[in-house]
């Protein structure tokens, strides 16, 4: 039985950014995240079965978006 990695296109896992990645686009700290997120503030996450969070780059993009329509 032969066990191949399984290989996904750089482009599909690029749709989706990890939290230290929201964090360093935006400059802040992870517990500046984990504040907005308790305070509903963080842009919508999906969680993986190991807990891990991720942010849809699309939800990213629409999120700065509308902080740019508010200054």
């Amino acid at each position: 039985m032969s066990t191949k990695a399984l290989r996904i296109p750089a482009q599909r896992t690029r749709n989706w950014l990890t939290v230290d990645e929201f964090c360093e686009e935006l400059g802040i700290a992870r517990s500046t995240f984990n504040d907005w997120r308790a305070k509903g503030r963080a842009p919508k996450c999906a969680k993986l079965p190991n807990g891990q969070l991720r942010i849809r780059r699309s939800v990213f993009e629409q999120y700065m978006a509308a902080l740019e329509d508010v200054s």
